[in-house]
């Protein structure tokens, strides 16, 4: 079954909000959401390379990542991390170089669904309705659909049992 990702973004409130299953256990998600060398796998859409800046997922902690399209264009995202991270869930910062003062506050909160099954909702709070409506048109839909599949194949291989 192909999991799909569910998008929500209301009317005259600068809201995105997105749900998606993993058929994974929280933990497993949480590592790939949070370790480096696993996030550069998986994020961002299909052919694009990714280079790790960083990423200090910790209160206060920075991240910044840049995208490399096959043509060698750079698209680079940068935040911080608020609160205390953790499986339950975080709070970052979001912004695209490309834009910079577009900052959006994005919350994940990964829920446990049992047998080894996990919900990741995503809601990101962006500072007018039309950055809202420009990320939207942006394509995000689709880098964030190819990602998640990658997702899923990563998530298969973390589950397996090392010999």
């Amino acid at each position: 079954m192909m999991a799909t990702t569910k998008t929500s973004a209301p009317t005259g409130v600068p809201f995105i909000d997105l749900t998606r299953e993993f058929d994974a256990p929280r933990d497993v998600v949480w590592r790939a959401w949070t370790e480096p060398e696993l996030v550069r796998q998986w994020l961002g859409p299909n052919g694009y390379e990714m280079v790790v800046d960083e990423y200090d997922v910790r209160d206060g902690g920075r991240y910044r990542y840049i995208h490399k399209d096959p043509q060698g264009n750079e698209y680079a995202f940068h935040g911080v991390f608020h609160g205390t991270p953790s499986p339950d869930s975080f709070v970052q910062t979001f912004e695209f170089e490309g834009a910079p003062g577009h900052v959006s506050l994005e919350k994940l909160v990964l829920e446990d669904l049992g047998g080894g099954r996990t919900r990741a909702s995503m809601h990101s709070v962006y500072q007018t309705i039309e950055a809202r409506d420009a990320m939207i048109a942006s394509g995000m839909e689709t880098g964030l659909n190819e990602g998640f599949a990658r997702l899923d194949s990563l998530l298969e291989s973390l589950k397996q049992p090392v010999h």
